[in-house]
Order: C-alpha cells, then sequence, then structure tokens
C-alpha cells in the first residue's frame, strides 16, 4: 500500500500580531534583552520547556514577525525592533514598527503587496494560501489571525495622520506647547485639562468614523495600549453570541495550554 505523505504547509505565525507582542512584553520584563535558553523563554511564557508543541509554536511566532532573534543556537534575545517599539516617542513611530512587524513573514508581505487598497474576502485569502501550499484547515486559522493582525496595525489607514496616534501627537504638541507658563501652577493645570478635552473630543470624532457596512470601536487596554472592533451594520444578537464565543475560545485555549504544560 502506497503511504500518503502529508504535505506540510508553509511557515506562518500562528497567533495575530496583539497576541505576539503580549508575550514578548512579559519576555522583556523578565529578561530585557539578554540572551536566554530557550527552555528559559519557554518557562516564562508558561510552558514546561520549549519541546512542548504550543511552546514550539509560540517561540516561533515570536521570530517570524521579528520580535525576537536567535543569537546564537539555543538562545533567544528579544529584538531591537520591540525595544524601539516600546519606548517610541510617537504613535506614528510605533505603527512604522508595527507595520514592519505584520510584513515581516513573508507569507503575510506577500499578501499585503497583493491586496494594494483592502483585503479581499476570507474566501480570497484562503484561496491564495491554499496557492501557497497550505492546507485548508491551516488556512482558515491563517486568514483570521492575518486579518486581525492587519486590523490591529491599521495598515489600510491612509497615513499615521489619519488614525488616533497621529492626531494623539499633534494633540501632545498642543497640550504642550499653547500653555502660558507666565500662569500660576493651578492656572497651568486647568489650561492643561481644557487642552486635554479638546484633544479627547478631536479624539473621538476620528472613533466615531462609520460607514455603511461597518463602524468601529476602541477598547482601551492596559499599559496605553487600544484595540479596535470592527462591528458590521446590521449587527445581530446572533452575531454577538457568535463573536463572545470565539473570544472566549481563545482565553480557553490558552488556559488549557497553561494548564497542560
Amino acid at each position: 500500500m502506497d503511504t500518503v505523505v502529508r504535505k506540510k504547509s508553509p511557515r506562518a505565525p500562528s497567533m495575530p500580531l496583539t497576541d505576539a507582542l503580549e508575550r514578548t512584553v512579559k519576555l522583556y520584563e523578565k529578561e530585557g534583552r539578554h540572551a536566554t535558553s530557550v527552555d528559559v523563554v519557554a518557562q516564562g511564557l508558561g510552558y514546561n520547556d520549549s519541546k512542548n508543541g504550543r511552546a514550539a509554536q509560540a517561540l516561533a511566532s515570536l521570530r517570524y514577525y521579528g520580535l525576537v532573534e536567535r543569537p546564537k543556537e539555543g538562545y533567544l534575545a528579544v529584538s531591537k525592533d520591540f525595544e524601539s517599539y516600546q519606548f517610541a516617542p510617537s504613535a506614528s513611530i510605533k505603527r512604522d514598527l508595527l507595520i514592519k512587524m505584520l510584513t515581516t513573514p513573508p507569507v503575510f508581505a506577500e499578501l499585503l503587496e497583493k491586496y494594494e487598497a483592502r483585503l479581499p474576502s476570507d474566501a480570497t485569502i484562503k484561496f491564495d494560501l491554499i496557492q501557497k501550499g497550505f492546507s485548508s484547515g491551516t488556512a482558515d486559522n491563517v486568514v483570521a489571525l492575518f486579518r486581525e493582525s492587519v486590523g490591529f496595525v491599521g495598515y489600510y489607514e491612509s497615513s499615521p495622520a489619519a488614525v488616533d496616534g497621529g492626531d494623539e501627537e499633534q494633540s501632545d504638541a498642543v497640550v504642550a506647547g499653547d500653555v502660558d507658563y507666565a500662569q500660576t501652577p493651578q492656572q497651568q493645570v486647568d489650561s492643561r485639562d481644557a487642552l486635554s478635552d479638546q484633544v479627547e473630543v478631536r479624539r473621538q470624532s476620528l472613533v466615531r468614523e462609520t460607514s455603511e457596512e461597518m463602524v468601529r470601536i476602541p477598547v482601551r487596554l492596559p499599559k496605553n495600549r487600544q484595540a479596535w472592533l470592527e462591528i458590521p451594520i446590521p449587527f445581530f444578537e446572533a452575531d454577538k453570541a457568535r463573536l463572545k464565543a470565539y473570544i472566549d475560545l481563545q482565553l480557553t485555549d490558552d488556559e488549557e495550554g497553561e494548564a497542560e504544560d
């Protein structure tokens, strides 16, 4: 009987960029940019060692995004790009670094080069991935995390100034530059508060951008981070239940992985 050889899918991250960044933050807090054995890195991410299948996938994903590098065999270190992202002085610099991370996996770079103006349907992306050698099941997973990562970065925004970060840079400059330092300290505080309110109004005007098909809703996260939910209009009760189930499933997968390890 002939043996069926299963073709291995091309290399691609197994998690969205948001998750990869969160895990790299944990690693950076523990080790800085010091070269660390892969087993210690895996343990820092909640696994027993690097030989665990889920751990190997997680570590590979961090490398695919360029968040960690391998200075020598058996060791990993947080990349300079991640450190630059952590301490970037402006949102536009952060966004440029995020785009660099997003386009570091070759398969993502190829897809984004092909989809110049916007992402097509999931079915089209899946078809293109299958043409590249991905299995159907793996392609489904890659489509989901690819779309999530693209949305997180705001890759198709017209310019950094068009997203929240660009407005924040301009607003920060206003707050820093328009305060009259001849005022008393309390007057300066009041002036800054008033300007901050103006900044928030402009920020919310950007947040509420809508179209006939989609509305974008901001979700504030710890450490001055922000996520976006893109909700289709109309949004039905069944849609909400499915979205909640998907989020719960992602959290369950992480918890089960940690329990198994």
